[in-house]
């Protein structure tokens, strides 16, 4: 749960709606395949719901009023791998700002699998 203080009381937002926010960001960008699970977790998630969920690859985090999100991706074989994850940390940091208010400190994305098309 992923709160926010202001002057008229407490905002909180599930992880599953910074899941949703920040999967559906990244998977906007050119060259994402897919995202990739995080994982023991995320495999047996993959078994019980099928492999595509929320919170799949996505990990968001509160540390000083600043989140910090962790992305596992799969990319499209041929492509700079420096410059899409670049692209993606923009929009991804853009996408979460602008949709909640809160400042993000940090986005790590690590790519897990390259995928021929």
């Amino acid at each position: 749960m992923i709160t926010l203080q202001n002057t008229l009381g407490t905002i909180s937002m599930t992880s599953d709606y910074f899941a949703e926010l920040v999967s559906q960001a990244a998977r906007s960008c050119y060259g994402v395949a897919d995202m990739a699970t995080n994982g023991r977790a995320d495999d047996l998630k993959s078994l019980i719901f099928g492999q595509d969920f929320p919170e799949k690859g996505v990990r968001v985090t509160q540390r000083n009023n600043q989140l910090v999100i962790e992305l596992h991706i799969k990319v499209a074989y041929g492509l700079n791998i420096a410059s899409m994850v670049q692209s993606i940390s923009h929009k991804v940091k853009h996408e979460v700002e602008r949709a909640t208010g809160l400042s993000v400190a940090r986005i790590e994305v690590s790519v897990d699998d390259i995928v021929t098309a």
